[in-house]
C-alpha cells in the first residue's frame, strides 16, 4: 500500500507559520511514500515569497521526503507584466523545481504532474496538446497493476465551488484533456485551486468522463480561506488500482487532526465510496 500526502495552495506570503510547521511535524510522523504539492506555492510570485516556499520545500527534502510538485496560477506574476509574459515561471523553476512535468514511479504507483498555469488565463488553467500526448505516452509504459495518478493545479472538470451548487469553469481544452486521461487509463486525478476538499467519481460528474476518481485538496497553510473550510490536506492510501482510502487532515486551531476515513472501490466502471471502511 502506498501512502500519499496531497497538499495544495500553500500560498507563502499569505500563510500561517504555525500551520506550516504543523504540516512538517505531521509529515515527519507519518512518513508518506510521496508528498504531492499541487500548486500555488506563493501568494503573488514575489521573490521573498518564493524564497520562503523554497526553504519549506528544502526542509521537507532534507527530512527525507520524496516530493512531486507542480506550479499554480499564483506562481505566475500578476502585476509584473513584463515578467508575466516574458518569463512567467522563471522564479518557480529557480526556487521550486525546473521540471514542469515531474514523474514518480515505484512498485505500486505511477504519478505524472502537468503544469496548467498560463500567462494569459490569469486565474484559469489550460492543458496543451503536447501535455496530453505526454500523459498518454508516459502512462502507456506503466504496468496495468499500478495505480496511475495525474496531478494538476486546476481540476480537469467543472467543480462545485459554493453552497448554491454553482460550478467553476473547467480547465482549458477540458474535453481533450479528459479524453486523454481516459486513454491513458488514469485512476486518480488530484488537483487544488479552489481551497475546497472534494472527492467524486468522474463518471458521476460528466458524461464520457472516464473512470477516474477526482480528488481535490483544500489549502494546506493559507490564511485565505473559502467556504469556511479550515486549512487541510489529503492523506491517501492506495492499494492496487482499484482501492483507495481518503482522509482529510484538517487544522483544528492547534494541530492537524485526521478526519473520517472514506474508502473507494472501483467496480470495473466507476469508483464507489464506503465511509469508515479500510482500503
Amino acid at each position: 500500500m502506498a501512502g500519499i500526502a496531497h497538499l495544495s495552495d500553500i500560498h507563502f506570503g499569505a500563510h500561517d507559520p504555525k500551520i506550516v510547521a504543523a504540516t512538517e511535524a505531521w509529515l515527519q510522523a507519518r512518513q508518506p511514500d510521496l508528498v504531492i504539492v499541487s500548486g500555488d506555492f506563493t501568494q503573488r510570485a514575489r521573490l521573498g515569497q518564493f524564497r520562503a516556499a523554497s526553504a519549506y520545500i528544502n526542509r521537507l527534502r532534507a527530512a527525507g521526503h520524496r516530493l512531486l510538485v507542480v506550479p499554480g496560477n499564483h506562481d505566475v506574476p500578476l502585476y509584473d507584466v513584463v515578467r508575466r509574459f516574458a518569463a512567467p515561471l522563471r522564479r518557480y523553476k529557480r526556487f521550486i523545481s525546473s521540471d514542469l512535468c515531474p514523474w514518480f514511479e515505484n512498485d505500486e504507483i505511477a504519478v505524472l504532474g502537468i503544469n496548467t498555469a498560463r500567462s494569459l488565463t490569469i486565474k484559469d488553467g489550460r492543458i496543451n496538446h503536447e501535455q496530453i500526448a505526454l500523459m498518454k505516452r508516459r502512462f502507456a509504459a506503466v504496468s496495468p497493476t499500478k495505480t496511475r495518478i495525474l496531478v494538476t493545479h486546476h481540476p480537469l472538470f467543472a467543480m462545485p465551488i459554493g453552497k448554491g451548487g454553482e460550478l467553476s469553469e473547467a480547465v482549458g481544452r477540458h474535453e481533450e484533456a479528459v479524453q486523454g486521461a481516459c486513454e491513458a487509463g488514469v485512476h486518480l486525478a488530484l488537483a487544488g485551486h479552489f481551497h475546497r476538499t472534494y472527492a467524486e467519481a468522474a463518471r458521476k460528474m460528466a458524461e464520457k468522463a472516464g473512470s477516474a476518481l477526482i480528488i481535490q485538496a483544500g489549502t494546506a497553510t493559507s490564511t485565505r480561506l473559502r467556504n469556511a473550510e479550515p486549512q487541510s490536506f489529503n492523506w491517501l492510501q492506495v492499494r492496487r488500482n482499484d482501492r483507495c482510502a481518503l482522509q482529510v487532515v484538517a487544522w483544528n486551531g492547534t494541530s492537524f487532526q485526521d478526519g473520517d476515513r472514506v474508502a473507494f472501490e472501483f467496480d470495473g466502471r466507476q469508483w464507489n465510496a464506503h465511509k469508515g471502511a479500510g482500503a
